[in-house]
């Protein structure tokens, strides 16, 4: 009995094993098709669509917020990937914007993208539809996407949340290995943040 118990446990834990996503994030794996997104509003007045990135060989999606510490932090260096990626044709940076608290509006983030001169796209995913079919889950949280619009990395911009630490930038590495045709060396890690505010659901 104890033997059947045994391996009635070790069944169900190797089945939930093997359908789990990625490693960190619990709805997509890399290699996956990501959900696509139509009319979301930006901070330019304009509604933007994945129709938009159709050219785009390497995309960038970051999952961003205007009151997060960390991705106060990251603004920085998402700035200074995007001007270097800028005269690229190749490539796209956009920031979402999934939270739903006052300071998180589209007006706050108006107000942020005029302040910090963003050169990229800011939406707003208003229903929170976008983060959570992707698995989206902290603020900053990246992914990188290529021309197929199939996940080539997710997870962290790089390896350590102090920019004068940092040695490894993870996204800039996966649209240079995008672009190559090849894959990254590192094609997930855990991703550094707030919890994006999910509005809870009744079931």
């Amino acid at each position: 009995m104890m033997f059947r118990v045994f391996f009635l446990c070790l069944a169900v834990f190797l089945t939930l094993t093997a359908i789990q996503a990625g490693e960190f994030n619990p709805v997509l794996s890399v290699g996956d098709v990501v959900q696509p997104w139509e009319n979301l509003p930006g901070t330019d007045g304009e509604p933007h669509s994945w129709k938009d990135l159709k050219d785009k060989k390497a995309i960038v999606i970051a999952f961003t917020c205007n009151t997060c510490p960390y991705a106060i932090d990251y603004q920085d260096r998402l700035k200074k990937l995007a001007r270097k990626w800028a005269s690229d044709d190749r490539v796209a940076l956009i920031a979402v914007n999934s939270n739903l608290i006052d300071d998180d509006s589209l007006e706050a983030m108006k107000e942020r993208a005029k302040a910090e001169e963003f050169t990229f796209p800011y939406l707003k995913d208003e229903k929170q539809e976008l983060g959570k079919a992707w698995g989206a889950t902290r603020t900053p949280e990246f992914f990188v996407i290529d021309s197929e619009r199939k996940v080539v990395y997710m997870g962290a911009m790089d390896d350590d949340t102090n920019a004068a630490e940092a040695t490894v930038n993870y996204v800039d590495k996966a649209v240079e290995a995008t672009l190559a045709g090849k894959n990254p060396e590192v094609q997930e890690t855990v991703a550094i943040g707030c919890n994006i505010r999910y509005k809870r659901s009744r079931r």
